[in-house]
């Protein structure tokens, strides 16, 4: 069992990874929410390629994060208990959770303005007076931390469930499961969406979005009871790698049919074919996507080397700080004249290493280990 935890250290490692190029690719054209745009988004086809790349790492590596969430629940929970379990939880989601909102997002705000400057002291005057409290990417941690008051308390009032005993193998779920899950997600978040679009964020979590994040938590805790993880085989993930395959450029193409960037609501909320499409392509991307890489991982993965070791250690430490960090690179390179897609592939090469370098010191300070 322990072996298994290489390859999903590993795994947490290049999902952070990729999350910051997400951030970066905000930055030079993607649709999406971050702190510092140099470049709108547009109808320029870099615009709707890194578009299009974001809402694919909304769809995975996040969905990813809960599952591999959920799998090390009940056994964190079952060596712990409930309390001394809930306070580890807000130890590591809830402390980060605050610092960002009250230091790292007041400081990625001051780090923009300062070098465009746009007014560094009315703007932290401003949040102050408004008492806005931005979580940034920290939203996971603070979905996490819900997800794991709910299952304190599921566990706490009924003692007696079977996720409460000890590990009991259990065939993994079928393809056809797999298929209603699928689309049962698809039709609840499209269904969502008639009231609330997937844009419009209530206590800091976008609710329409959440959904596959919830299931995959809750398949996370299952998957460690029933040791799916390890029945997984490619007969079963190829079909979803396949059509996660086929169904993936149809965001793109959908992007381009719209010309006018106004139109880009429509694939968040009501029920034009733009939503339609983007509520089902979601869970079909991602089914396919963190299959195949679990899969592929365990496989070819399951080793520990110095590198990963280093770089797995400091993969939380970088999803917490990098804000700040990605935003001053980004700026550092304001002025370079390059297409987009080169100032985005530089931006989170150099982001990448400079947040990693960045949270060495702070995975060996004796006051934070416990967080990272």
């Amino acid at each position: 069992m322990a072996r298994r935890d290489f390859y999903i250290d590993h795994l947490r490692t290049v999902m952070t990874a990729l999350v910051v190029f997400a951030h970066a690719g905000m930055t030079y054209g993607s649709n999406g929410a971050w702190f510092y745009l140099e470049i709108p988004p547009s109808h320029s086809h870099t615009s709707i390629v890194l578009s299009a790349f974001t809402a694919t790492m909304q769809a995975f590596p996040m969905g990813m994060f809960f599952l591999l969430a959920g799998y090390f629940t009940p056994r964190s929970f079952d060596r712990k208990g409930a309390w001394p379990f809930l306070l580890d939880r807000f130890i590591r989601l809830g402390i980060p959770l605050l610092a960002f909102g009250f230091i790292l997002a007041p400081l990625t705000l001051a780090i923009r303005t300062t070098a465009l400057h746009q007014g560094t002291r009315s703007m932290l005057i401003g949040l102050w007076r408004d008492k806005e409290f931005i979580n940034g990417p920290l939203w996971f941690a603070e979905g996490l931390l819900m997800m794991s008051i709910g299952y304190t308390l599921w566990r706490v009032l009924t003692p007696g469930r079977p996720n409460s005993q000890p590990l009991l193998p259990s065939p993994i779920p079928s393809n056809r499961a797999w298929l209603i899950a699928a689309l049962s997600i698809a039709l609840l978040m499209l269904g969502i969406r008639q009231f609330i679009p997937a844009d419009y964020r209530i206590l800091g979590l976008w609710i329409a979005t959440f959904p596959p994040f919830i299931l995959f938590f809750i398949v996370g805790i299952a998957a460690q009871r029933g040791d799916w993880l390890a029945q997984l085989t490619w007969k079963q993930v190829r079909p979803w790698l396949i059509t996660a395959s086929i169904v993936w450029p149809l965001v793109p193409i959908a992007l381009e049919l719209t010309p006018n960037m106004a139109d880009i609501p429509q694939f968040l909320s009501g029920f034009s074919w733009r939503s339609v499409l983007y509520a089902f392509w979601d869970p079909f991307v991602a089914w396919g996507a963190i299959s195949a890489l679990l899969l592929w991982f365990s496989e070819r993965l399951n080793y520990p080397t110095p590198l990963w070791t280093w770089l797995d250690r400091r993969a939380y430490a970088v999803y917490v700080i990098h804000p700040p960090v990605i935003v001053a690179v980004c700026l550092l390179l304001r002025n370079w004249h390059a297409p987009p897609a080169s100032k985005f592939v530089i931006a989170g090469v150099l982001g990448n290493i400079a947040v990693w370098l960045a949270s060495d010191p702070l995975v060996r300070l004796p006051g934070l280990k416990r967080i990272f």
